[in-house]
């Protein structure tokens, strides 16, 4: 038997439009988790938990259980006309949190009217990453009726897009951010270069020039050779 804590059928539950207003800033560069899988449609179809809640079976009312069943009936009603209420599968014990439209001018979401003594309910979330409706009726005395989930297919193009979207908008920013990176890197080679070629310019201009070695270290000058006087022959 599934309950309200089971993390598979609650968890995966979200409003259509939900209002963060105690979100904290969030980094620039991050990737938000879809709120839709990629094939909504293939996974309404094949997953287990849709397969017995896409089948039309007994649900009930399961607020305020400890309350005397007058009470539970006003307050039924009273939540209905609201816009919310808590429901449970009979069958698999799964709960379900619904959110509808509760205008008086507009019966999508509940209309008291369509049937004597029962509640009409149409409530859109999405669960498990699939755009989903609850559809059903429940007897406001007894407190029980019938339902199940359909896939909503409506919303899920309108969610595709917005996650096609997403995704494209998170690849441009890595592209843009691989760019920087790569010109960056680029910039420094380029400095790194320019430095070399610098310092070795400088190592050059700080060198002596070398000065040429004579092969004569001291500069040649004419010899002039008297020549040998003749003396006087002695006998």
């Amino acid at each position: 038997m599934h309950a309200m804590s089971d993390p598979a059928a609650l968890a995966g539950m979200l409003p259509f439009d939900s209002i963060g207003l105690y979100e904290q800033p969030k980094p620039r560069f991050i990737f938000k988790m879809p709120r839709v899988v990629p094939d909504q449609k293939a996974k309404f179809e094949s997953d287990d938990l849709f397969k017995r809640l896409s089948r039309e079976s007994e649900v009930r009312y399961t607020g305020y259980r400890d309350r005397p069943p007058e009470e539970r009936q006003m307050r039924f009603t009273s939540g209905c006309r609201e816009g919310h209420t808590e429901i449970a599968f009979i069958s698999t014990g799964t709960n379900l949190q619904l959110v509808f439209d509760h205008s008086p001018y507009n019966n999508r979401g509940c209309d008291f009217q369509k049937e004597n003594g029962k509640v009409h309910i149409v409530s859109r979330f999405i669960m498990n990453g699939v755009c989903v409706r609850w559809r059903g009726s429940i007897d406001l005395e007894k407190l029980e009726g019938i339902g199940c989930l359909e896939l909503d297919e409506e919303r899920a193009a309108i969610e595709d897009a917005a996650l096609r979207d997403q995704i494209e908008r998170y690849n441009q920013r890595l592209r843009d951010f691989e760019d920087k990176q790569r010109a960056y890197r680029e910039h420094g080679e380029e400095l790194r270069a320019h430095s070399h070629v610098h310092a070795q310019r400088c190592h050059q201009t700080r060198q002596p020039p070398h000065a040429a070695h004579p092969s004569h270290p001291h500069p040649t000058h004419p010899v002039h050779i008297k020549p040998h006087s003749q003396g006087a022959l002695i006998s």
